[in-house]
């Protein structure tokens, strides 16, 4: 009779976004202007919409449901919905200063097409 092992980790999983070094310090600065920051997170989203299907949300929120994602990059806390995060999972949130195409830009590996804009994807 033989037996048959496995391992398993246990661990956080990863996030369903990650944010660059740019991306966490322009949130940074953005957040240190709003009243009451310290208890906001960045809520990333993505939302029915938007020419391709489905078009990204992010707004300062200070409300976390029990089920919601969380990570922390630095002082910068990240929320995400869960039907979000499958949408989002190996996505990059960066930030580009600039005289073309400044302004926060996410690439989701999980877009099959995206349009012109850049902020709705299938």
């Amino acid at each position: 009779m033989s037996i048959a092992t496995s391992s398993v980790q246990i661990g956080r999983r990863p996030g369903p976004v990650t944010l660059t070094d740019g991306a966490v310090r322009k949130v940074a600065e953005l957040l240190a202007e709003e009243p009451g920051s310290e208890s906001l997170a960045l809520r990333v989203a993505v939302r029915p919409g938007g020419c391709s299907g489905y078009s990204y949300d992010m707004f300062f929120d200070a409300e976390v449901a029990e089920d919601d994602v969380v990570r922390s990059f630095e002082a910068v806390k990240v929320v995400v919905d869960p039907e979000s995060a499958e949408l989002l999972k190996g996505a990059t949130l960066d930030y580009r200063d600039g005289l073309q195409g400044a302004g926060f830009h996410i690439t989701n590996p999980n877009a099959s097409r995206t349009c012109g804009c850049g902020s709705s994807f299938s």
